[in-house]
């Protein structure tokens, strides 16, 4: 069974006291009794939503003992995160084999793939010119000072960096609006192609690899994306003691690096596209070395059975045969048949962590993108949902105000943020203590907006939704009314989970 995004109710109405402020909250799970009148509203566990497209809800009027003067007004949504757009394939047309995405600031991303030729359906188009026919000529863009030149495809060029002979790793492309993109050359070499998730870290790019594919995370710390030449490679990061790995990395506000990997140690992962429905979660000071083992973030696992059984992998012994000379990997039978995810992807908005990857569905098997989420990286995720079809080995970054998810198949997506339109809200206010209300503040649209964190790659800001009462007069009582419309093209809808009134 899924933990959906439920939180601990608590009481009704807290007007708790604190040093100099007040507030006055409704929690989900509390809006049944919390309102005094709705139209076209559905009540949930989750929250207040609209029925269909719009609806409309009204507070009862909460009333205190002695004059108040409110400051503000927060919303909070559900954490599901539905409102995905597809869109065509983000990055460089010729990137292949699975994306990873990294941004470094403002006007500042990077992606990294396997340089070739444009695959098929990739919604890129062709190339200008055929590659025998076409001739470099010298270009500029607008945020690169260093020399460029042309390529065969479109919105593409090449830095210096990007003329140096490949070695058959992943290669590196910037891009100052998520439109053009230069390329860097090499990032990794040949026996590191197995690039899964990047990180920034004081300055560096910390490049994560499997070495052998589906075994123990490796690293290259880089401090010059720019030169054509993969980095320090700091070999393995983190020794897994479970088969499986297809790692996502994300630092925390503390500096402390995370590692969500694949735990196979419940299935034949052979026959679930290389995914489990176990994921490992591990802790390092550094990012490099002595991680540590913690609970599992994601744990669908159906009943053990007792039996153990086996199966193959096609390259541990010959990626790496010192460390695994056979490619046999045992693992605990399981019944039913089990959910399958992987191929983890880690961001962090505003301090609710969602981790993006393969969804394997038991029964049909058709494969698209699946999230969980958490108010805690060290707590467990709840699943949110899914959208796509195919294999997506996906990586989800923000940039240029809007978030990116990006995967090997011929769709991405992107998405404002987590926030769904439209709410809006006005508040008023009992003067006079008679539990009539005898102002109110004029309509608004409230939404909540997000923005880069100096130094971290996936830690994205996030400013509440907020309505400013200051002017509001102070009174005796308040009440809140919102309507809510669902605005967009896609399943989410605006899903009020919370609010909170505060007060000097």
């Amino acid at each position: 069974m899924k933990r959906y995004c439920i939180l601990l109710a608590l009481s009704l109405f807290c007007s708790t006291m604190t040093n100099a402020q007040q507030r006055w909250s409704v929690k989900q799970g509390q809006w049944k009794e919390s309102l005094a009148k709705s139209s076209g509203i559905d009540v949930s566990a989750d929250g207040i939503s609209p029925a269909d497209r719009q609806g409309s809800a009204e507070t009862v009027v909460h009333s205190f003992e002695t004059l108040q003067q409110a400051t503000d007004l927060t919303l909070v949504q559900s954490p599901l995160w539905l409102n995905w757009q597809p869109i065509t394939n983000l990055g460089p047309s010729n990137l292949q084999d699975a994306p990873v995405m990294l941004t470094v600031g403002p006007g500042n991303y990077w992606m990294f793939g396997r340089y070739g030729k444009p695959r098929p359906g990739k919604g890129k188009g062709k190339p200008a010119n055929s590659a025998a026919a076409f001739e470099a000529k010298p270009a500029t863009l607008a945020g690169f000072e260093m020399p460029l030149q042309t390529t065969p495809y479109p919105n593409q060029f090449d830095a210096p960096g990007g003329l140096q002979k490949g070695t058959g790793g992943y290669h590196a492309w910037q891009s100052r609006d998520m439109k053009n993109w230069v390329h860097h050359g090499p990032v990794t070499e040949g026996f590191a192609r197995w690039v899964t998730s990047a990180e920034w870290v004081d300055g560096k790019a910390y490049i994560y690899y499997d070495f052998p594919n589906d075994q123990d995370p490796h690293v290259y710390v880089d401090d010059d994306l720019f030169d054509g030449k993969p980095g320090k490679n700091m070999g393995i990061a983190v020794a897994d003691p479970s088969h499986g790995s297809d790692a996502g990395f994300i630092r925390d506000l503390d500096g402390n690096m995370h590692v969500i990997i694949e735990d196979w140690s419940p299935i034949n992962a052979s026959k679930r596209s290389w995914d489990s429905p176990l994921a490992g979660h591990a802790v390092s000071s550094d990012g490099l070395r002595n991680f540590v083992f913690k609970s599992p973030p994601v744990d669908e696992r159906t009943k053990p059975t007792g039996e153990v059984a086996t199966y193959k992998h096609p390259h541990w012994a010959k990626e790496n045969p010192k460390r695994f000379p056979s490619n046999v990997a045992e693992y605990n039978v399981h019944a039913p048949e089990q959910e399958a995810y992987g191929d983890w992807a880690p961001i962090c908005v505003g301090g609710q962590y969602y981790l993006f990857g393969d969804y394997d569905p038991a029964g049909g098997h058709q494969m698209s993108v699946g999230w969980f989420t958490s108010a805690s990286i060290d707590q467990p995720f709840s699943w949110c949902g899914k959208i796509g079809n195919g294999h997506p080995d996906p990586d989800v970054a923000f940039a240029e105000g809007k978030f990116y998810l990006a995967t090997q198949q011929a769709t991405d997506f992107i998405s404002s943020g987590p926030w769904v339109e439209t709410v809006q809200a006005r508040v008023g206010v009992d003067t006079d203590g008679d539990k009539v209300i005898d102002q109110w503040t004029d309509w608004a649209e409230i939404k909540e907006t997000y923005d880069y964190t100096p130094g971290y790659s996936k830690q994205i800001a996030k400013t509440p939704a907020q309505l400013d009462l200051s002017d509001l007069p102070k009174g005796f009582g308040f009440q809140v009314q919102l309507k809510l419309e669902d605005s967009t093209e896609n399943e989410s809808k605006p899903i009020v989970q919370s609010l909170q009134m505060s007060f000097k």
